[in-house]
């Protein structure tokens, strides 16, 4: 070839700036050998939805399937796989109210739990959304086998087989493996991307009120990597139970609510986490509760506002599995216990800003805002808002909000947990039903007593009467 230029080799000046341009500058000025780099793309439409009964009708997929997310969550409780019993209040095997002794709810066969996730997932209209929409998400106590059950539950492995068949998760995808559901996904490009965390509160949880375990020490090591990548500006946690709670400790011993106030060494560990790795733009989602709800903790460890989005449930809705009296007795109930972590503001169809028909939760994410703008709601069964808050996302950045650390006794709106609450309003409740109970029940002896005495006081004065 002469004295011309030397072809490129493995040795030659060619092939290295060669090396150079593909793994060092191509990526940064987004080409690839083919051209150029394809982006991914911006997620900013998310529904979400909890409590689903496969036998019970479910119209509210055509207004999910209307809102046309991009992604849709569940939540837990995507299917009612256990059975459940009629209430008995009284006798010797109580299984509802405050004197309960015995358990309302059993576990099925894995049979008769597969033929409910057939039933769940043939619904036309999910199938609908199916077909549009990417679907993920995590399980709760009824899709896991059991009413409130925990680690102890012995059909947990074969549950979580299923429940991932549900889902349509690869054969060859690490959840299968792994003891338990949770899982991360990632979307978007640098600088508008969103990690979505799903928990699992089910696998390892110890009892209640043990203030033990929710997610396991393997789950919280899994944790603390996703925080420490902190590769995300929005990071939504997925817990099929409240994180940020307002009645698990007020409606006591009525009723029995779940959240992480229930295991308050869980849920600090939760917000020091979360403070420790300085993750920006976390926002919980949950179901769980029969009701939806915005609520929000500006005194958590990351000194900025944490918002909890409840949307619950799809099909099994408070005000909907009673009668209209009744519902309205709930409506009022929930306006009159303590709330010191509710958000109120004029997109609450109820004073009391909880709902309790059937709804989803939407979250919406205007990226070309300028700050970005995040859209939480919850929604009715036919797409309308019923709840709502719009928040900066600069606003959701570690130093943020500083607040004053809380004195003693001291209640203080969106900083006063439920269970750090004063007896006289912890107990409201509780107070004012026997209270009302005893009015109503001696009401009618002090009303029997004083008409008695009315009756028998002439007759006394007649008969002591003295004669002209």
């Amino acid at each position: 070839m002469g004295r011309g230029r030397k072809p490129m080799g493995a040795s030659g000046f060619g092939f290295t700036f060669y090396i150079f341009w593909i793994f060092q500058v191509s990526p940064v000025l987004g080409f690839t050998g083919y051209g150029l780099k394809q982006q991914e793309p911006v997620l900013s439409r998310i529904a979400f939805g909890s409590c689903a009964n496969q036998s019970a009708p479910q119209p509210i997929w055509t207004a999910i399937s209307a809102f046309d997310p991009e992604v849709f969550i569940w939540l837990g409780d995507n299917i009612y796989a256990d059975a459940k019993l009629p209430a008995r209040f009284i006798g010797k095997k109580r299984n509802s109210g405050p004197f309960k002794n015995t358990p309302r709810f059993s576990h099925v066969s894995p049979e008769e739990m597969q033929k409910k996730y057939t039933i769940a997932k043939n619904n036309s209209g999910y199938s609908a959304l199916r077909k549009t929409t990417q679907i993920i998400g995590t399980w709760d106590d009824h899709d896991y086998g059991l009413n409130d059950a925990g680690k102890e539950f012995p059909l947990k492995d074969i549950s979580q087989q299923l429940m991932l068949d549900f889902l349509d998760e690869p054969k060859d995808s690490p959840r299968r493996k792994q003891k338990g559901v949770y899982t991360s996904y990632t979307y978007g490009p640098i600088g508008k991307r969103i990690k979505v965390i799903l928990l699992d509160t089910r696998y390892h949880r110890d009892e209640v009120f043990s203030d033990g375990a929710i997610l396991g020490e393997a789950q919280w090591a899994w944790l603390e990597r996703e925080f420490k990548k902190r590769d995300a500006q929005v990071n939504l946690i997925a817990s099929s139970i409240q994180v940020i709670s307002n009645m698990s400790a007020v409606v006591r011993p009525f009723f029995h609510v779940e959240s992480w106030s229930n295991f308050p060494a869980e849920q600090e560990r939760l917000y020091k986490l979360i403070a420790d790795y300085n993750v920006s733009g976390v926002i919980f989602m949950s179901g769980d509760v029969h009701f939806g709800e915005i609520t929000r903790y500006d005194c958590a460890p990351a000194e900025y506002p944490l918002y909890d989005i409840t949307s619950s449930g799809l099909t099994q809705a408070v005000e909907e599995l009673t009668n209209s009296m009744l519902a309205s007795i709930l409506r009022f109930t929930a306006w009159y216990l303590p709330n010191t972590m509710r958000v109120y503001n004029s997109h609450c169809r109820y004073k009391s800003c909880v709902y309790g028909k059937r709804n989803f939760g939407t979250l919406e994410i205007d990226w070309d805002a300028d700050p970005v703008m995040i859209s939480m709601s919850v929604k009715d069964v036919l797409g309308r808002r019923v709840s709502g808050v719009e928040v900066p996302l600069s606003t959701l950045q570690p130093g943020a909000l500083k607040t004053e650390p809380l004195k003693r006794g001291e209640v203080r709106r969106h900083c006063t947990l439920d269970a750090d609450l004063p007896w006289i309003g912890k107990f409201r409740l509780a107070y004012s039903f026997f209270g009302l109970s005893f009015v109503l029940t001696a009401s009618p002896c002090v009303m029997g007593y004083v008409a008695f005495k009315k009756l028998r006081a002439p007759r006394r004065r007649g008969h002591n009467q003295k004669p002209d």
